[in-house]
């Protein structure tokens, strides 16, 4: 799976003493098997309550982001993440119906 955690929302004001802290992740997984892809998205909010070994802003990676994200949806809401794009490619794979356009 392909997380892309890039895009944030932070506290415009200081926030624990802190400034630019990340309080929700706007996230998107993708997973890829051969020809067949599939993709869900999300937001998850991050508890900003205690923060311990704050990272600055302009020092935060998309993979520190990912890591949070990942930590605070739990292992339950990440596999359920990694099933529900398994179905997804399967359906491809596998198609149980099909949209047609009748001709008249």
């Amino acid at each position: 799976m392909n997380w892309d955690c890039k895009t944030i929302e932070i506290y415009t004001q200081e926030h624990n003493g802190h400034t630019g802290v990340i309080w929700n992740v706007h996230w998107r997984v993708t997973k890829e098997d051969g020809d067949y892809s599939a993709t869900t998205y999300g937001t998850q909010t991050l508890n900003t309550e205690d923060i311990n070994n704050f990272i600055p802003l302009d020092s935060v990676t998309s993979s520190n982001v990912e890591a949070w994200v990942v930590s605070a949806m739990g292992e339950e809401a990440v596999a359920e993440v990694e099933v529900n794009l398994d179905a997804q490619i399967e359906e491809q794979k596998n198609p149980v119906s099909d949209l047609i356009t009748l001709d008249s």
